[in-house]
């Protein structure tokens, strides 16, 4: 009862000077507002990235020439290495025991493709995929079939296409049974994958997949290939790992001692690497935040104490009338507190708000930071409990007698 109490003179105070309060509201919500909005505009493309990473399936990992997250000039210090070639792909899987499937791909960027009148952007890019690569591929086929066997061997022109080419070359009609070209080479449309959507504005189903063999007779193996390794089981995965890159560092003869001339990424890493990056934007949000509440906390203490100056006949009579010294105090913390919460509310709201635009923006899922919100209403409650402490023991220290004389 005390509390209710309380925080209806508090709520009633604070609407008393709506001017003073506003102001102080103010510097708490864009404190509360900078952080939740980064928090949210981050934990909306941490949740695009992880459901991109967890497509790899959690018992692949990627062996490539590169790592999967660079920053600055990083590039630099790998661009020398050899390139995996798919003869080293064919001899590892041979020399390994442990892995379910290796598969190898080879990849070509920047095609146009054409049926009939109609051509796509130039930003269709090309997979070559041998047999264990569609074995161990997660993505699942809509419509039509994946290419088999004998359409490796054969060397058969078919392609496996995403669902943004159709968009654009199949509006209306089937694309199973069509053929399209790709650099004036027909290719017959055999499937259809399913829709992945897209990430911070980049389509995920701008892509063909081809037989490996094809794409060696139209193009070439020169670039560096990319070998997709499926475990046996999840429990089993840091084991093959070892296994492959012990055989591989014998097919591509690295000394002992020397550092491995490509990469192993697994799923694991990529969620890892991406937190990593981002732990450094959270971070720099939180300290912006830190000071913005600090600075608020001061103009929530600098309101208090001229409350209670304004207010020093009202004590006065309540302390005769029989208002013990906790009572006082407990009316003018809980009034610093509301103060506080209502500012943090009114920041936290917007916050989310402007983080989904931002995400929607950046084409990511919306998403509402949960934690980040009870965090951001703890440290609001914290800074009106710090800076309400000591003028509402001022408040409560005041002599009765001296109140009621205060004009």
């Amino acid at each position: 009862m005390l509390i209710a109490e309380n925080t209806k003179l508090a709520l009633t105070s604070l609407r008393t000077n709506k001017l003073r309060t506003v102001l102080t509201l103010v510097g708490i919500a864009i404190g509360l507002f900078s952080i939740i909005l980064v928090m949210t505009c981050i934990s909306a493309i941490q949740s695009s990235f992880e459901d991109v990473f967890s497509s790899l399936g959690s018992t692949n990992f990627i062996v490539q020439k590169f790592p999967a997250v660079m920053m600055g000039n990083d590039w630099r210090r790998y661009r020398n290495r050899r390139d995996l070639k798919v003869d080293e792909g064919e001899r590892l899987k041979d020399a390994t025991k442990l892995p379910l499937y290796v598969g190898i791909y080879l990849g070509s960027g920047g095609k146009v493709i054409k049926y009939g009148n109609e051509k796509t952007n130039p930003n269709i890019s090309i997979v070559g995929e041998n047999l264990d690569a569609i074995y161990s591929n997660v993505l699942e086929v809509e419509e039509g079939r994946m290419f088999n066997k004998n359409d490796i061997d054969l060397t058969r022109p078919v392609a496996v296409i995403g669902s943004a080419i159709v968009e654009k070359l199949f509006p209306r009609q089937s694309a199973i049974g069509k053929t399209i070209k790709i650099d004036d080479k027909n290719v017959e449309v055999i499937g259809v994958f399913k829709k992945r959507g897209s990430v911070l504005g980049q389509s995920r189903d701008t892509f063909i997949s081809i037989p490996l063999s094809l794409f060696k007779k139209y193009y070439s193996d020169e670039q560096s290939a990319q070998f997709i390794v499926t475990a046996k089981s999840k429990e089993a995965i840091n084991e093959t790992v070892d296994e492959v890159t012990g055989a591989l560092r014998t097919i591509r003869k690295i000394g002992p001692g020397k550092d491995n001339d490509f990469e192993i990424v697994t799923n694991d890493q990529l969620v890892q690497q991406f937190n990593d990056v981002t732990k450094y934007f959270k971070i720099g949000a939180f300290v912006i935040a830190f000071i913005a509440l600090l600075a608020s906390g001061v103009g929530i203490m600098n309101i208090m104490l001229v409350s209670v100056t304004e207010r020093t006949r009202e004590i006065g009579i309540r302390k005769a009338l029989g208002a013990k010294n906790i009572v006082i105090r407990v009316q003018f913390l809980l009034e610093a507190i509301v103060l506080s919460l209502v500012g943090g509310v009114i920041g936290i709201i917007l916050g989310v708000i402007g983080g989904n635009i931002g995400a929607s923006v950046l084409g990511v899922p919306l998403h509402i930071p949960f934690d980040w919100i009870f965090i951001g209403l703890a440290i609001t409650s914290f800074v009106g409990i710090l800076f309400g402490v000591y003028p509402a023991v001022k408040a409560s220290n005041l002599d009765p007698i001296e109140a009621l004389r205060y004009e």
